[in-house]
């Protein structure tokens, strides 16, 4: 297997990383190359992961047969880079594209070359989700959620200005990445939509052209009910939800030792552990585990394997960012 990762920053690094790794505990034999415009960048990658890389696509596929890429650039520019993989008839794994350019010709091109299209939404790897979903899978009565998700803008990506990644474009905007991270599961958990109530508005001084802060009252089709509330507000990292009925109560606080759920045994709410090991990095928010990332790179692996499909896909991804575009409207 050659794959090669476009775009070097630190979720590009990340990847590679994790696909060293896969390597490893599989015992494959994995050529990874890297592609980015940067020359800094790409001297700095061959130096720490030992790897060849390239300035663009074309360069990489003259001089080496790949079998598969990743992309970890800007959002806006993954539709062109999707069709351009497509097109040499590579699989292709794509972190969160936020908009759904080129959706369809996409769509129906990596069905024409037969290649895989895979669609990051780590959460849905997550263990914490997996036992979130089987216990509300337990019950027929009607459950109620609060689930709040916010971290001011700025403490994002510490190492630079928010100004300077694509979370400052209005098309590609913080609080429109968060509904795209969290909304995947919670329709998959909970049911789809049926109808959201909105208020939003805009009340830090950060220098962006969209609202900072959103309350979405939402309605599933399982009759299911739900409070979401994102922002790129909050001075504190936090990821607080709290799922409630007549049989059920579950809290989890976004960490991975931080989900309790009600035990009818002995009426208490106890933590439920549920990794051997937990996988984290230093310079990284404790919500971030990087167990699930290894394990949707270990997913798209096996898709194209023919082992088993994708948990999600850009077809469910399309009603997602529909569903966006009328909460920001």
């Amino acid at each position: 297997m050659q794959a090669a990762v476009i775009g070097l920053g630190s979720m590009g690094q990340r990847r590679i990383r994790l696909i060293k790794q896969y390597a490893r505990q599989n015992e494959t034999a994995i050529e990874i190359y890297g592609i980015d415009l940067s020359q800094e960048r790409r001297k700095n990658c061959e130096a720490e992961w030992q790897i060849k890389t390239f300035g663009s696509l074309g360069e990489a596929c003259d001089a080496a047969a790949l079998d598969c890429i990743f992309i970890s650039t800007s959002p806006l520019s993954h539709a062109a880079i999707i069709r351009d993989a497509l097109s040499h008839g590579l699989h292709v794994f794509t972190e969160l594209n936020l908009v759904s350019d080129g959706y369809d010709a996409n769509i129906a091109l990596s069905a024409k070359n037969q290649c895989v299209l895979f669609l990051s939404s780590t959460f849905l790897y997550r263990e914490e989700i997996h036992k979130i979903r089987e216990e509300v899978g337990k019950t027929d009565k009607p459950l109620r959620y609060s689930y709040h998700v916010g971290q001011y803008l700025p403490d994002w990506h510490p190492w630079e200005n928010y100004q300077d990644f694509f979370v400052a474009n209005r098309r590609t905007n913080g609080c429109r990445e968060l509904f795209a991270i969290e909304l995947p599961w919670l329709t998959n958990i909970f049911g789809a939509i049926e109808s959201f109530e909105v208020q939003k508005s805009k009340m830090t001084g950060l220098a962006i052209d969209y609202a900072d802060n959103y309350q979405v009252l939402i309605k599933h089709t399982s009759g299911h009910q739900g409070l979401l509330a994102i922002d790129v507000v909050s001075r504190k990292a936090v990821r607080n939800l709290e799922i409630y009925g007549e049989d059920s109560y579950i809290e989890w606080n976004g960490q991975p030792d931080g989900l309790s759920i009600f035990q009818e045994k002995t009426k208490k709410v106890e933590p439920v552990l549920l990794y051997d090991q937990i996988d984290q990095l230093e310079n990284y928010s404790r919500f971030i585990v990087e167990n699930a990332y290894y394990h949707e790179i270990e997913a798209f692996f096996q898709e194209i394997d023919g082992k088993q499909a994708a948990l999600y896909d850009f077809e469910q991804d399309k009603i997602i960012l529909e569903l966006i575009d009328k909460i920001e409207a």
